[in-house]
């Protein structure tokens, strides 16, 4: 049998060698196993490029002559090993064929099938949460898994032999059992399932002593049963045992002895009289409990309890137990007792006989409220100049809050449930003493309450007068009536915002933009908080003047003046004014034509901006200085065979002059020196119409388009020139 054993283990070691020499040789094709039963292995492996069919072959190793062989078509990538032997493991090869019968790559694995299946040979529950399974043992198994299952729901649990316990289930419920064998292998099939029901839970009592000689007990049903049992004795074991059968929920014991502790038992039973659980209490019963109990408040935080005192009674224990769960107590030997108290709690008071047979049962319990809780530290909050909103934490006991704010003018009350009033039609820059007292319906108000102080914010400032102290310079007036206040005034626009700031009555804002119009408005400042802000006074600065200005001679006496458009200005005044004269025009465009202008002349320019509201800006620009004036006399006289001469009179003898002659035959251009009044053209076309001007020379600046044209014919006299004949003004002049 050892040899046997060594021959195994031989080949099983030759099996695993050849494994890793073919995962070696073969690493792109491998198979995995994904589930085992007793009698199965469930393979799955890849796709295999050119495999048109499976082999999958598997032999025991432990087993002589024992193998199974299967065949897969190209499609499947998963099979089923079946039937194996149970608790035994396999060499289990995988080949890829092609179509013609060729193995293109094969793969071992090793594995070992699970045991065989268990047979239940009997399940029960003694207890309601478990059931109990027994089994014979199965080869090669290591473990057990227990399933005990309720419809949908399963409970399960492993353990190593016969009997197992299946625990958290539920009382008196039919579960089917069932039991599955486990090696390194896997898991076998679940076995052949049996039924067992739990037992019935137990009743959980709720035990008193309702008087000196009883004890009631009562319990919730439980569900499937049928009746129950109560049991009671003396926990001394002295006496008798009272057992009483019934199917209510409640039960009393009499005529029991005072002051002796007692115990009782309860199960349920079901329709076939099986008992369940069973639960168990101990209840002592004598001495009977005080009476006359009372319970005053001799001062804030201090009760007195008293009680009269009670036949064989040695010592009392009161207990004061608050609402928020905590509980005092004191023994004596007294009829009264003393106890430190809080705002805002009820106190539930008992009091308690003791003697050499125990305690009393529980007499009349006694509440008292005491008065609700102070809301401390308070937070008062500036809304406007004549609101002030209070908040505070809720405080314990309180039903409803009463806030009371005392000024000057009176008293300002605001009743309400919620931790929070708002204070209105309160004086503004008024200095209210505020209370708030706490109100419960069992004991009243709270009536020693702290209080503090708080002031109201400023009162709105009133604007008296704005006035223009300089350009861009604005000064705002206001009537102050509050303490300790400072000022800030606004003048808000389109420009944006501007801001200045006093303690007095009045503060000037600057750098105002020209053209503007602003909406001002101010508001008063303290520590307590901020004002409402004034009525608002439009404010309108002077328009703004143009950036740009440009004058254009148009004729010898009239000039073209033009200009950037002035922010905030709706018309204009231009004036240009000389020693000789001046010319004005008053417009709403950005340019006009004055008339009336003297040439050779230096005039100074001006410029008025008047908004719509006949707000004035006064603007000077650059001076201005007109143009030469144009000659007179303007004649042409024949100059030889092919000259001719130019002739005028000057205006002024300093003024140097260009002649221009234009003809169909020709363009004709000249300049006399300095100080003459004619120039010559000695080579000019004869036959032909010419135009005539000239104009006088500036230094800067284009050529005078303005000065007279006159026309001329030139007749020829053979090849040479022969009269000159003056034919009149161009058309061009006369339309001016």
């Amino acid at each position: 049998m050892r040899g046997a054993e060594n021959k195994s283990l031989i080949f099983v070691g030759l099996l695993f060698s050849c494994l890793e020499m073919i995962f070696s040789a073969n690493t792109g094709f491998s198979m995995s196993i994904y589930d085992v039963t007793s009698r199965s292995i469930y393979l799955r492996w890849p796709k295999f490029s050119g495999a048109s069919s499976y082999r999958v072959t598997a032999t025991a190793v432990n087993t002589v002559g024992h193998s199974l062989l299967a065949h897969f078509s190209d499609v499947t990538l998963k099979g089923t090993l079946t039937p194996l032997i149970p608790n035994t493991i396999y060499a289990i090869q995988a080949e890829a064929i092609d179509k013609n019968g060729i193995v293109l790559a094969e793969t071992q694995i090793m594995q070992s099938t699970a045991p065989d299946i268990p047979v239940i040979d009997q399940a029960y529950s003694k207890l309601s949460n478990s059931i109990t399974v027994e089994w014979r043992a199965v080869p090669g198994a290591t473990s057990y898994l227990l399933t005990a299952q309720d419809g949908d729901s399963f409970v399960e649990t492993i353990v190593a032999n016969s009997p197992g316990t299946v625990t958290g289930l539920k009382p008196a419920t039919l579960y089917r059992i069932t039991i599955r064998s486990i090696n390194s292998g896997g898991k076998s099939q679940p076995s052949p399932f049996r039924k067992a029901k739990t037992v019935l839970a137990a009743p959980i009592l709720s035990v008193s002593s309702p008087s000196c000689d009883s004890i009631a007990v009562s319990w919730k049903a439980v569900y499937m049963a049928a009746g129950f049992s109560v049991s009671l004795m003396r926990s001394d074991g002295l006496g008798r045992m009272l057992k009483e059968n019934t199917t209510n929920t409640s039960m009393i014991f009499t005529n029991l002895d005072p002051g002796t502790l007692y115990t009782i038992k309860a199960y349920a039973w079901n329709v076939n009289g099986i008992p369940g659980d069973d639960f168990t209490y101990n209840q002592r019963t004598i001495p009977c409990a005080p009476v006359n109990i009372s319970i005053e408040e001799d001062e804030p935080g201090h009760l007195l309890v008293s009680w009269s005192s009670v036949n064989f009674g040695h010592y009392y224990v009161a207990f004061v137990k608050s609402d928020d769960g905590l509980e005092v107590h004191c023994n004596t030997s007294h009829t009264q007792c003393h106890f430190q108290s809080d705002c805002g709690f009820t106190y539930f008071i008992s009091v308690f006989a003791y003697n050499k047979a125990g305690q009393s049962p529980l007499g009349d319990v006694f509440n008292y409220t005491t008065a609700p809780c102070c809301p401390s530290d308070f937070r008062a909050a500036v809304v406007s100049s004549d609101t002030v909103r209070v908040t505070w934490a809720p405080v314990r006991g309180a039903e409803m809050y009463q806030t009371r704010a005392v000024g000057w003018s009176g008293a300002v009350l605001c009743n309400d449930t919620a931790a929070a009033c708002t204070l209105s039609d309160l004086q503004c820059n008024t200095r209210y003493n505020i209370t708030v007292y706490s109100f419960s319906e069992a004991r009243g108000s709270n009536t020693s309450c702290a209080s503090k102080y708080v002031a109201t914010a400023p009162c709105s400032p009133e604007i008296k007068n704005i006035s223009k102290e300089a350009l861009s310079v604005i000064s705002v007036h206001w009537q102050s009536n509050n303490e300790e206040a400072t000022y800030i005034v606004t003048a808000r626009g389109e420009a944006g915002l501007w801001h200045c700031t006093s303690s007095g009555s009045s503060c000037t804002l600057i750098n105002l933009p020209c053209g503007s119009a602003f909406s001002v408005s101010a508001v008063a400042r303290s520590p307590a908080g901020q004002s409402l802000p004034s009525y608002s006074v439009p404010l309108e600065t002077a328009p703004c003047c143009p950036n740009e200005l440009i004058l254009t001679q148009v004729t010898q006496s009239v000039t073209n003046i033009s200009w950037s458009v002035g922010m905030g200005a709706q018309t204009y005044i231009t004036t240009l004014e000389s020693p000789r004269g001046q010319a004005k025009c008053h417009t709403l465009q950005n340019y006009c034509l004055l008339g009336c202008i003297t040439c050779g002349t230096n005039y100074t320019v001006s410029l008025k901006a008047i908004s719509e509201t006949g707000l004035t800006s006064s603007c000077t620009y650059q001076g201005y200085s007109s143009s030469a004036c144009c000659p007179s006399g303007v004649k042409l006289y024949r100059l030889g065979n092919n000259g001719i001469r130019v002739y005028w009179r000057a205006s002024d003898e300093t003024i140097n002059y260009n002649t221009d002659l234009h003809g169909s035959k020709g363009n004709f251009t000249c300049s006399p020196s300095s100080g003459l009044s004619h120039c010559d053209i000695t080579e000019i076309p004869c036959g032909d119409v010419y135009t005539v001007v000239v104009s006088p020379i500036t230094d800067t600046g284009p050529k005078l388009t303005f000065c007279p044209k006159k026309i001329y014919s030139v007749t020829c006299s053979g090849s040479s020139v022969g009269m000159v004949i003056y034919r009149g003004k161009s058309n061009a002049e006369q339309h001016i």
